[in-house]
């Protein structure tokens, strides 16, 4: 993981279809408008299918509006990347749907 945030252009840790996908995220975080016909064009061409284009700008989108949402209200994060940890592992242990009894 650490090489894929490092440089997911250098790594072989991820495949090239991934990659081609990750640049079109990438376009995305700039503006909607940034992903290009060429940009779609190489994914295809590391047989990325049109669902896997559709949910990278989809996602990626959703996840700009988020931040920008989350910044826009003022709120903070935790500054140690330990903090996250638990809710990490409990994504990997159960996955996003589990769900939590409400306290008391």
């Amino acid at each position: 993981m650490e090489a894929v945030l490092a440089d997911p252009e250098g790594t072989e840790a991820i495949s090239s279809r991934l990659r081609s996908l990750l640049r079109i995220a990438a376009l995305v975080q700039q503006s909607g408008t940034a992903v290009t016909q060429d940009a779609i064009d190489a994914a295809r061409a590391e047989d990325a299918t049109d669902t896997e284009i559709h949910e990278t700008v989809l996602i990626s989108a959703a996840f700009c509006m988020f931040n920008r949402y989350v910044d826009g209200l003022g709120t903070w994060a935790p500054p140690e990347r330990e903090d996250y940890a638990p809710s990490g592992q409990m994504i990997v242990d159960v996955g996003y749907t589990a769900s939590t009894p409400p306290p008391g």
